[in-house]
């Protein structure tokens, strides 16, 4: 099926082609690896084994008797010889998150979900790479992946040279830090991998100390049950009393251990228009956003990925967000004006706010 790249040369001469191809398409970096993921799979099935994925079931559904499917790429698409891994840049110019976060009527929400949803955008500019690759060089079998399926994503890019996994378990590089997406394609061209890069974290605890809820319980050991993103985004019910009030403002993600690292000094700005504010979310008051109807929600996160959270869980967050944020008489009357609400959910955790304020 590789046909005319069947030789050494041609091959490094159709990575190179496809390293060009993908940097014109408006990816910031391109990497090559084999299926191999040295390990990989131990690391994840101890830390499955000790629960700290929470109630992501979808992370333990891809056990099976011969293995995790999560690190063995050619069981989820049979004769996969090489690995495409894309990085791209999503740090925003005009988000200030120090100015955010200090400021506690203010809603803080995850760089990277300020703007378009970026499944889609890397979805389509993959497929785009996929599609001209096989102008090339005709049919070949390939998958896309973006965030979408059981892919070891930070594994992969490790081994295809595009950065090192840094102690707060995201993906390091020491020219872009960590503020960008990845994506893949899995495929059957033979192409020659790159060498992984090493670890260039040292003793540094930057992230570790920095992080709210202390959920990096270890180097290189995240436990979901108490990281930020997972309460205000995967959590699906109550968000536990204790740690409610270390949530501070953060609506949706968390930030701080990326803030905290010194690598993301060098991180460059995203040169993707996609990727910028909407809707003014990056300065938006917290009880501006509790006053949104459902309507509101579905119109004004259109393409956005807080969407997919739903609107029973965003006033779930902004109401803890609130029950931190300075006592007024403007937060209290928004909180009241929710105290009836049909869910549940929503109640609780105005009760709560509304507890630590009047």
């Amino acid at each position: 099926m590789f046909g005319m790249h069947d030789d050494g040369k041609d091959r490094a001469g159709l990575k190179n082609d496809i390293r060009r191809w993908g940097l014109e398409l408006g990816f910031d970096a391109v990497g090559f690896s084999g299926i191999g993921l040295d390990g990989a799979e131990d690391g994840l099935n101890a830390w499955l084994t000790a629960g700290c994925h929470g109630e992501m079931d979808y992370m333990a559904a891809h056990v099976t008797a011969a293995g995790n499917r999560r690190a063995r790429p050619q069981d989820l698409l049979p004769g996969t010889h090489s690995i495409i891994t894309v990085r791209m840049n999503y740090r925003p110019a005009a988000a200030d998150s120090g100015a955010a976060l200090a400021d506690r009527d203010r809603a803080y929400i995850s760089r990277y979900a300020l703007g378009r949803d970026y499944h889609k955008l890397l979805r389509a500019r993959l497929q785009k790479l996929a599609d001209r690759i096989s102008r090339e060089i005709g049919g070949f079998s390939y998958r896309v992946f973006t965030d979408s399926a059981p892919v070891m994503e930070v594994a992969l890019a490790r081994q295809s040279g595009l950065g090192w996994r840094g102690r707060h378990t995201l993906l390091l590089d020491r020219e872009a830090g960590s503020y960008f997406f990845l994506g893949e394609i899995f495929t059957d061209l033979p192409l020659p991998p790159d060498a992984p890069v090493t670890d260039h974290c040292g003793t540094c605890a930057a992230c570790i100390d920095a992080c709210p809820t202390q959920a990096i319980v270890a180097p290189y050991r995240l436990d979901a049950r108490l990281c930020v993103s997972y309460l205000t985004i995967e959590l699906k019910g109550s968000i536990p009393e204790a740690l409610r009030p270390l949530l501070g403002n953060r609506i949706y993600g968390c930030d701080d251990c990326q803030l905290a690292c010194p690598w993301n000094g060098f991180a460059p700005l995203t040169g993707e228009s996609d990727f910028a504010p909407r809707h003014g979310l990056d300065e938006a008051k917290l009880v501006e956003l509790f006053g949104w109807e459902e309507n509101d929600f579905e119109q004004r996160l259109a393409g956005s990925p807080i969407r997919r959270i739903g609107f029973e869980r965003w006033l779930r967050n902004i109401a803890v967000a609130l029950g931190n944020a300075p006592r007024s008489e403007e937060t209290i009357k928004a909180l009241r004006s929710r105290a009836a609400h049909p869910s549940a959910l929503v109640r609780e955790h105005v009760e709560w706010a509304l507890r630590g304020l009047e």
